[in-house]
């Protein structure tokens, strides 16, 4: 399996020329990096008007692995080989490197880049990836990693104090400017300008470009593998604020260390590399709509930072939020006169750390009214407005406090919980609130106080508990009579200042205190109605979701009466990959319940095209099959150049990741998807701009989108 590592961007506030002055310090050896043992020079190429300089070389690195690793393998130090490539002209430095020694057995690669920051020409920039490949290792393999790990982590932070240390040694020694590298032709210009008044400046004019020379001859030392070029981190202090401050810019590619550390918290050097890799896939399957940082970080957070488990969640979350509109919430909600009275919760104040602070005064609700009053749907409803809320006050805090806010406190007070709370109906909506919020709000808990729990409480507990995530119940803490009082209760959380009057503090609480709903505000809707499975009622929403079987596609038909018309798509991969193509028939075809189709007892594809249609005789081919990936999110229309019926076609697609699998896997893939014909009148003119010209597949295509070879019918 191969490990890969991405840092964020290190940004020196110093121009290039210093930064590529204290790198060089370093060589031929340097004691603060012991492990480095030395170097052969192999190949070395100057351009003759000195602005590129490449060197490559053999270098010996000592292996740090436990004695009983270095007996087995025979060697005390590891080969590894390194190129460095200078461009004095353009201000850029690469450094590859990858390992000679046990190639056979551990792949090791490794790129790091300095260049100016795009923003500010006197500042640098450094960002490193490394891949690691263990084939085998004399069954060591886990042990190898655990070091690669450890040398790579280590290495980061000691190029911390390496590179400050040697920009400082600069700085004592008088060297606070380094003139840019010029053109020989350059020189003869600025040489003639200044020879008839002043032959002195121009020689020592001469002289300051063959110092400037002298200070980027590159040394015999490089990266180290794993880690050890990282010696480049920031050199700019905590206070000062970050170069970026926002993620969700369809433009900013890249994390900068500082703005991690300012606005997300402390990462270890492995968190970083997983974050940029998590943010960098979402840019490529969510191009120009992907959340903020601290957002996709709940999500690592929430898998342990498994990278692929936190995708595969993130992905299903954006399409949840996409089906039901939820990014507008806060602009579009507005609870209903029922709630705004007789639900009792609300925002008051801050805990200790500055999180939001929730109380919610459960025990005086009367979940049964609301729900005969509002529905089950509009209740979840205002549950995600309320946590939306909680998402933008954390935000807010993060600006004011000056350290990152992710998460809110609650305070939930039970006094006056009773066995009327366990109606059914108001348990089965209390655990779809508890799974909507954990599945698409994780990590946004930083701590649920829970006061005055009564003797019913256990009964509860254990009706919800299975459904709460381990590291979220981890949070809870539970306090029964009046133990919330005094030392270890909300006082070491809270400040005494802050602490609702209700709960013996001295702030007054504006929450409503709550009672029995009127009967005369119960809706005949409301009265015997069976919730829907989907939260916010999918079936009035603009999205359709369909399983898509192996051999079976999934087609929308949509009628074109004009050339001229635009069709639209918009569709998410909730699971599996599939191939996605846009065909005319050249004879109508019309809307029949014998299209469906039922596999295994799912509704499923629908199909129009039958199997023994061929491309070309009786149908063509107007957008051509492109793969879409597992969480890819895709947009795209079609201009039509003549009127007909058009095929929508989702098709199951067979990866080599699942070749492999067990026979008995089941070969289903998932989309939730919208289609919508434009009429051409609509356009006016600009429908070129919803075409590309350089691809079949159109320019508002914005998912992940593979060409594969000409299509075939089933």
């Amino acid at each position: 399996m191969v490990h890969k590592y991405q840092s964020p961007v290190r940004v020196y506030k110093y121009p290039f020329e210093i930064v590529m002055a204290a790198y060089e310090k370093r060589f031929p050896t340097c004691k603060m990096i012991p492990v480095f043992l030395g170097s052969d020079i192999m190949n070395e190429y100057k351009s003759d008007d000195g602005a590129i300089h490449d060197v490559e070389r053999r270098c010996r690195l000592n292996l740090d692995a436990p004695y009983l690793l270095r007996k087995i393998v025979g060697v005390d130090h590891v080969i590894f080989i390194q190129k460095n490539c200078l461009d004095r002209r353009n201000r850029t430095l690469k450094i590859y490197a990858h390992n000679e020694s046990f190639s056979s057995r551990v792949i090791i690669n490794e790129i790091c880049t300095y260049t100016v920051h795009p923003e500010n020409s006197e500042w640098t920039c450094f960002e490193q990836e490394a891949s690691l490949d263990i084939k085998s290792f004399f069954g060591f393999e886990s042990t190898v990693e655990k070091i690669a790990m450890k040398q790579y982590t280590h290495n980061i932070k000691k190029g911390k104090e390496v590179i400050e240390f040697y920009i400082n040694e600069l700085i004592s020694e008088g060297v606070t400017h380094i003139p840019r590298w010029t053109s020989s032709e350059t020189v003869k210009q600025v040489q003639s300008d200044q020879q008839s008044s002043q032959d002195s400046g121009v020689r020592s004019r001469s002289n300051s470009v063959d110092s400037n020379n002298s200070h980027h001859s590159h040394g015999s030392q490089g990266s180290l593998i794993l880690g050890a070029t990282a010696a480049t981190i920031t050199t700019t202090s905590p206070s000062e604020e970050p170069v970026h401050t926002l993620s969700e810019s369809p433009g900013t590619s890249k994390l900068d260390a500082d703005y991690i550390e300012r606005y997300l918290g402390h990462l270890t050097p492995v968190q970083e590399s997983q974050l940029v890799q998590l943010r960098q896939i979402i840019q490529k399957t969510h191009k120009g709509k992907i959340p903020k940082d601290a957002h996709i970080l709940r999500f690592l957070r929430a898998r342990d930072f498994n990278v692929d488990k936190a995708r595969e969640m993130l992905a299903h979350s954006l399409a949840w939020r996409k089906l039901h509109n939820i990014d507008h919430l806060l602009q579009t909600y507005k609870p209903p006169d029922v709630l705004e009275k007789y639900y009792t919760g609300g925002w008051h104040y801050s805990d200790k750390d500055g999180r939001p602070l929730y109380v919610l005064r459960l025990g005086l609700m009367d979940v049964k009214g609301l729900m005969k009053s509002v529905g089950e749907e509009n209740l979840l409803k205002h549950v995600l407005w309320v946590n939306e809320e909680g998402l933008h006050r954390a935000s807010e805090a993060t600006e004011q406090r000056g350290h990152p806010v992710s998460a809110c406190t609650c305070i939930v007070d039970l006094e006056g919980l009773s066995m009327r709370h366990l109606w059914r109906p108001g348990i089965r909506a209390l655990l779809r609130i508890i799974e909507t919020v954990e599945a698409n709000y994780p990590e946004t808990m930083g701590r649920l106080l829970i006061v005055r729990a009564p003797r019913v409480f256990p009964v509860l507990w254990t009706l919800v508990s299975p459904f709460i995530d381990e590291n979220t119940s981890k949070k809870f803490m539970i306090y029964g009579g009046n133990d919330y009082q005094g030392p270890g209760g909300l006082v070491d959380f809270i400040d005494k200042k802050y602490i609702p009057d209700f709960l013996g503090g001295e702030c007054y609480c504006d929450v409503p205190e709550g009672s029995l709903v009127p009967k005369s505000l119960y809706m005949e809707e409301y009265m015997d109605r069976s919730p829907d499975d989907d939260p916010l009622n999918v079936t009035n929403s603009l999205y359709k979701t369909t399983n898509i079987i192996k051999d079976y596609p999934h087609e929308v038909l949509i009628q074109v009466p004009q050339k001229g018309c635009v069709i639209t798509w918009d569709f998410d991969i909730l699971k599996g990959d599939v191939t996605f193509t846009v065909f005319r028939s050249k004879t109508p075809l019309n809307r029949d319940e014998n299209h469906v189709h039922h596999i295994n007892g799912i509704t499923s594809s629908i199909q129009y095209l039958d199997k023994y249609m061929q491309v070309g005789r009786d149908m063509s081919i107007v957008e051509p099959p492109h793969i879409c990936r597992d969480g890819d999110s895709v947009q795209g229309s079609h201009v039509t150049s003549i009127s007909g019926s058009y095929v929508l076609q989702w098709k199951y697609f067979e990866s080599s990741k699942t070749s492999f699998e067990f026979s008995l896997t089941t070969h289903k893939s998932k989309v939730m998807y919208h289609s919508e014909l434009l009429q051409s009148a609509a356009f006016r003119g600009s429908m070129s701009s919803l075409q590309s010209s350089a691809s079949g597949f159109s320019s508002l295509s914005i998912g992940t989108n593979q060409s594969i070879p000409s299509a075939k019918r089933h």
